[in-house]
């Protein structure tokens, strides 16, 4: 494109004029061509001057065409071109954990955790091999369609920090997003819990059971017992594994690559028991000489204390990667500013570390401590996790229906049916665990979304529920019939003119007053003014102009549109937003204004004019007009008339206008 670009500007095929620069072979740079890219240096995308700081470098955009992400490109380098010194100072970085370390060790720990080594066999011995088979089968699958979805997200664009969260809040956006994204949080947090949880559980039942402090009288107590010691125990825990991930990274990585090696030695000697029973078979295959236990021979270690301590060190390391990954989750959300309240929980060490949101993830990993209860805190961890995995596969599911067009994954064995069969499977398990606990998990995550979405900051991230709610809009609209509606379904639609000053403030404020209490109609509202003067002498002032109508909208809780448009002559401004506002079948039907002020003294006569041609104007669009007089006496929204009757002046007949507006106002809290 760019070689194209440069035949044209050459004219005859000749070199360029303009920067004395051959053309190029590549005119894309990258590490591998630096010489190159030198050549690029300074130069901006700006064709005028005043976009000058708002647009790319050259050099920034061929590096980003070159390498592809997804991701915006902040303005940052144009401070930096022009501050030497700010360039050469290097950020300091947080330590990165790389893939194995990062990505692959903590999968492992997880998979090798506590429901394995210490539920699992119950399960089968309850349920029986088929039906445990059955379930670990579902469960796989359930995982499986979530990786294949999480892999076409994750080919899509450079995903940075913040893992599910960011995929989910980018793909369907801040409120989704955020919502899903804490309940992420709080069973990451939750699975800490559960993973201290059962490395005191195993040291109390299996490896010394003399460390108990709290002991049972009875049979009856010993239940008790076990959760108190399991509380105390697991504070300890808790504090010294917090202190690690405090003290940083890197010291997690060696505890983590310890506590994984001794799973691996295990699992294999477990193994290789097994080969060596079967190779070898002992004599005797089955025995009662094990404290009136049943052995079988042929599949027995020798030695228990193998998958005890395989077992101790798996569910120590899936505790301190917990630890590690959840106020890093925690930070990522923080950062983003959607939660107010949670702000302060972006701040941390000056390599990034997050100190604070490990603070608040060691209270609520407390709390699942003294709950002290395996089997009572893997259901609360369960609901979150399935949530967020249910909600990855909904914004595969989304972006793909939708065919949004920055949805380009390239991960070969993806399809939207996966993804829908995952998000359902999700659910239904869900409910099959435990459906009161899915009902909380579902309401916790609708309060933070409807929190976002009043208090949160307004992000733009081009996520699919915007085109989601643009497509359903597009076909309303398309539905809706063009020709007039039928007289039991007319409501009125109001096109509302306001006027602005010099300083571009509504002049009548009280007019949205009055158009906010005739809304019991429910329809559709549209707030126009019109400036004198060309747009591109005036584009600055009707973006003004829109924000102070928007934000008296907001303040008189007028829900609507707003349309400011520029022309040398008002009356024409006038016209123009009368026969152009609305889209489709979604037309204004009624035009509220002001009373023209002081008429009668103008010399002109242009005010009066522009009234009159208003109202032929309205008549001729077969419109209902409302003229305000004495607009300024209205009551606010604020006000309260609880006594007294409204006069209906029915002189002419104006297909029952006159009456309706008074029910209408009649509904609002004002005039009740």
């Amino acid at each position: 494109m760019l070689n194209n670009l440069t035949d044209c500007e050459d004219g005859e095929g000749g070199a360029s004029q303009g920067d004395g620069n051959p053309k190029e072979s590549s005119p894309f740079i990258n590490s591998t061509d630096l010489e190159k890219g030198k050549e690029y240096d300074g130069k901006n995308m700006a064709l005028f001057e005043e976009e000058m700081d708002t647009s790319p470098m050259v050099s920034s955009l061929l590096s980003g065409l070159a390498n592809y992400t997804n991701l915006p490109q902040g303005s940052r380098e144009h401070e930096e071109a022009e501050n030497n010194e700010g360039a050469k100072k290097k950020p300091v970085k947080a330590t990165r954990m790389g893939t194995f370390m990062g990505v692959y060790l903590p999968c492992l720990q997880n998979i090798f955790g506590v429901i394995l080594f210490l539920r699992l066999t119950w399960v089968v011995g309850i349920s029986g091999i088929l039906e445990s088979l059955s379930m670990v089968i579902l469960c796989c699958s359930c995982t499986m369609l979530t990786a294949i979805s999480m892999s076409a997200i994750a080919t899509n664009g450079v995903v940075p920090a913040g893992g599910s969260y960011y995929m989910i809040s980018r793909s369907l956006g801040p409120e989704f997003g955020g919502a899903v994204g804490l309940c992420f949080y709080l069973g990451t947090t939750f699975a800490g819990a559960m993973y201290i949880l059962g490395t005191i559980e195993i040291v109390l039942a299996y490896i010394f059971p003399p460390m108990a402090i709290f002991k049972a009288e009875d049979a009856s107590g010993e239940a008790a017992a076990l959760l108190n010691n399991m509380r105390v125990y697991g504070t300890c825990v808790l504090s010294f594994m917090a202190t690690i991930v405090f003290v940083g990274v890197k010291y997690v990585n060696k505890f983590a690559l310890i506590f994984l090696g001794c799973v691996i030695l295990s699992i294999l000697a477990i193994y290789a028991g097994v080969i060596k029973s079967a190779i070898d078979p002992p004599s005797f295959p089955f025995g009662e000489a094990v404290s009136g236990n049943l052995v079988v021979g042929t599949l027995a270690w020798p030695s228990p204390w193998v998958i005890v301590f395989g077992s101790f060190f798996s569910t120590c390391g899936a505790g301190l990667q917990s630890l590690t990954g959840a106020p890093r989750l925690l930070q990522a959300i923080s950062r983003d500013g959607i939660v107010p309240f949670l702000r302060v929980f972006g701040h941390g060490k000056a390599n990034g570390e997050p100190t604070w949101a490990l603070l608040l993830t060691a209270c609520i990993c407390e709390i699942g401590i003294l709950i002290a209860s395996l089997d009572e805190v893997a259901p609360i961890l369960s609901m979150f996790f399935l949530m967020c995995y249910m909600f990855v596969n909904l914004a595969c599911a989304v972006q793909t229906l939708l065919r949004t067009p920055n949805w380009r994954p390239r991960f070969r064995y993806y399809h939207w049916t996966l993804s829908f069969l995952g998000m359902s499977l999700c659910l239904a398990l869900m409910f099959i665990c435990s459906w009161y606990y899915a009902l909380v998990a579902m309401l916790i995550a609708g309060l933070i979304y409807k929190y976002i979405e009043y208090r949160g900051a307004e992000k733009e991230w081009g996520d699919g529920i915007r085109g989601l709610s643009l497509s359903a809009a597009r076909y309303a609209l398309l539905r809706l019939e063009e020709g007039p509606p039928h007289t039991k379904n007319w409501r009125p639609q109001l096109l509302v003119l306001v006027r602005v000053d010099q300083e571009q403030n509504v002049a009548h404020p009280q007019l949205l007053s009055l158009t906010n209490q005739l809304k019991a109609g429910k329809g559709l509202t549209i707030v126009g003014s019109v400036l004198d003067g060309t747009f591109l002498e005036n584009h600055l002032q009707v973006q003004r102009a829109e924000e102070s109508i928007q934000r008296l909208m907001e303040a008189e809780k007028v829900k609507g549109f707003c349309q400011v448009v520029t022309s040398c002559n008002v009356r024409d401004g006038m016209s123009h937003l009368i026969q152009s506002s609305g889209l489709g079948g979604l037309q204004h039907n009624t035009v509220l204004v002001g009373w023209p002020r002081s008429w009668r003294s103008k010399e002109d006569h242009q005010t009066w004019r522009n009234f009159i041609e208003l109202v032929r104007e309205t008549t001729a669009g077969h419109m209902a007009l409302l003229v305000a007089k004495n607009v300024a006496m209205f009551p606010a929204n604020t006000e309260r008339f609880p006594e007294g009757h409204i006069d209906v002046w029915w002189i002419v007949h104006d297909g029952g206008m006159l009456m309706l507006l008074p029910f209408l106002l009649r509904q609002h809290k004002v005039w009740r």
